[in-house]
C-alpha cells in the first residue's frame, strides 16, 4: 500500500517562501518519477514539477526560476522549495508518484497520468 504524505504548507505573503516535503512509506522509491501538483479546484490541475530516479527535473512554464525539486532516496522524500510566490500559486499541493516513463507528463498533463499515479491528500499552499 503506498502512502504519500504531504507537509510544509502554509499561508504566505507574495515574495515570500515555502517548502513542501513528501514522504513515501511505499517501495522503490529510488526508482519512482516523483512530482507535485497544484489543484484549484475539482477539475482543475496544474503540473508543478517532477523529478525523475536520475535527479532531472522538470517545470511548469509558470514556476520556473522560483520553484526548485528536490529529493532524497536515503530518506524516501521530496521536497518543493517554493520562492518569490505569487498569489496565482496558491492551492492544494498534491505529491505524486509515476512510473518513470510518465515523468514529463506529470507536468505537461496531471490528469492524462491519473490512472497510473498514486497520490498523497495534498496540503493546501495560500498566498496573500
Amino acid at each position: 500500500h503506498v502512502q504519500l504524505v504531504e507537509s510544509g504548507g502554509g499561508l504566505v505573503q507574495a515574495g515570500g517562501s515555502l517548502r513542501l516535503s513528501c514522504t513515501d512509506s511505499g517501495r522503490g522509491f529510488s526508482h519512482y518519477c516523483m512530482g507535485w501538483f497544484r489543484q484549484t479546484r475539482v477539475n482543475e490541475r496544474a503540473g508543478v514539477a517532477s523529478i525523475d530516479s536520475a535527479g532531472a527535473t522538470s517545470y511548469g512554464d509558470d514556476v520556473k526560476g522560483r520553484f526548485t525539486i528536490s529529493r532524497d532516496n536515503d530518506k524516501d522524500t521530496i521536497y518543493l522549495q517554493m520562492d518569490s510566490m505569487k498569489p496565482e500559486d496558491t492551492g492544494v499541493y498534491v505529491c505524486v508518484k509515476v512510473p518513470p516513463p510518465y515523468c514529463h507528463g506529470l507536468v505537461v498533463d496531471p490528469w492524462g497520468v491519473a490512472g497510473v499515479m498514486n497520490r498523497g491528500q495534498g496540503t493546501q499552499v495560500t498566498v496573500s
